[in-house]
């Protein structure tokens, strides 16, 4: 099946911001000067940009500020002890951290001197508190319910689990590098200095994707070179990203796997970009496609093959695409169709059509004169070149800077 736009709309090149690259919660009594303190001193001297709670004002519930900070951080570390759950507050925390996992957020549980086990159960300290909770709050037993299922799910996933014994500061590195992978697989991509005309096609691509539905979807992108296929690729990356467990955005396809050698640093690159493991190195292809077969395919990623010319070249990095995880997404962009008819996915395909006269006049103004309309004196001119240019953005924006700041003579002589 295959799709087409050419409406254009205003687009931002501004993508979302994080405030804060870590959230982390703990109950103050417990951790505050041991392992809670430790890791913020950490993560702080490596120049993470932390939100810790020790200015607000505690209560029964928890402020309108506290919530703000964790919708606005990347990844929420949670910090269990013994009598986490003694505390309304980090209950509350706990249930709001959970809520903005489903947007996105990464969240990373560490149980310090506490079994993962007992929380999932809720049975010693655990049970106690949570026993206490619904005496307090007999009136509100929604709240405590939602508690007790925040705490269940949060047993369930990925965890990193310390006991006495354990070097503390070797633990700690490990979550440093968790967060640090994190960090890396969701910074943005610089999409274009005049991305215009992009937002419509950016749109009708994320409709195909639909990250909400189950099962892996292949997104093809095709047209001429030159007509923002990348451009288009880089726009819905930064939009989808945070809904995977890993993404990576593999450029200039083609012209990178000409070589044995260019292939395996391409399988590299994946595995780096989804593990953030420096280590991970392949001797040769085959066994490149199984050590990404082995350590990908319990993680939903989003991966980005650009300028892709032959169907061997997406063989040689994901072998049939028969391993991906549920949810995973892939984007193929190529100049050649036929690449991904023969895709035994089925991919759905969407066409990039050339930019509408309008479109093309304000990109063409935006590289020649810094604006969204040309000089009176060179509009001819500019018509000629925008006609030449056939509404190719690549033939837009090179024309246009090459002519910036130039007089008539020299636009005439061009």
């Amino acid at each position: 099946m295959s799709f087409s736009t050419n409406e254009g709309s205003s687009f931002s090149s501004s993508t979302y911001h994080w405030n804060y690259d870590v959230f982390l919660s703990f109950r103050g009594e417990d951790t505050h000067n041991g392992f809670a303190g430790h890791l913020y001193k950490i993560l702080y001297d490596k120049s993470f940009k932390i939100f810790i709670d020790n200015d607000l004002q505690r209560g029964e519930e928890i402020s309108m500020e506290l919530i703000k900070a964790i919708k606005s951080s990347m990844i929420s570390i949670i910090i269990f002890s013994q009598n986490y759950a003694f505390s309304t507050w980090c209950l509350e925390e706990l249930a709001e951290i959970l809520e903005c996992k489903k947007n996105g957020q990464v969240v990373l549980p560490v149980f310090n001197k506490v079994n993962p086990s007992e929380i999932r159960k809720q049975e010693g300290n655990f049970g106690v508190a949570l026993t206490q909770q619904e005496k307090k709050f007999k009136n509100n037993i929604k709240k405590v319910l939602r508690w007790r299922a925040a705490l269940k799910e949060v047993a369930n996933l990925s965890t990193w689990h310390y006991e006495d014994g354990y070097p503390k500061y070797q633990f700690i590195q490990g979550i440093i590098k968790e967060v640090s992978s994190t960090k890396l697989n969701r910074t943005r991509l610089f999409v274009a200095k005049y991305p215009i005309g992009v937002d419509s096609h950016a749109k009708a691509v994320e409709l195909l994707l639909d990250t909400k539905l189950n099962g892996v979807h292949i997104v093809g992108i095709h047209g001429l070179g030159g007509v923002g296929k990348t451009t288009i690729a880089k726009v819905v990356y930064n939009r989808v990203t945070d809904y995977f467990e890993g993404s990576s955005f593999l450029m200039n396809f083609r012209e990178n796997s000409r070589t044995i050698r260019g292939i395996i640093k391409l399988q590299e690159k994946f595995l780096f970009e989804i593990l953030g493991d420096k280590q991970s190195k392949v001797c040769n292809i085959s066994k490149g496609i199984n050590v990404i077969k082995e350590r990908l395919s319990c993680k939903k990623v989003l991966l980005i093959l650009d300028d892709v010319d032959k169907l061997d070249q997406i063989e040689n990095l994901l072998g049939k695409c028969d391993w991906l995880a549920n949810g995973s997404r892939v984007i193929i962009t190529t100049r050649d169709k036929h690449v991904l008819t023969t895709l035994e996915n089925d991919p759905l395909i969407y066409k990039v059509v050339d930019l509408d006269r309008h479109e093309a006049l304000q990109l063409f103004s935006k590289h020649a004169f810094s604006n969204n309309e040309p000089e009176a004196n060179y509009i001819q001119l500019t018509n000629q070149f925008i006609s030449y240019a056939s509404g190719l953005p690549l033939a837009l924006q090179v024309i246009g800077s090459d002519l910036c700041e130039g007089n008539i003579c020299q636009w005439e002589s061009e």
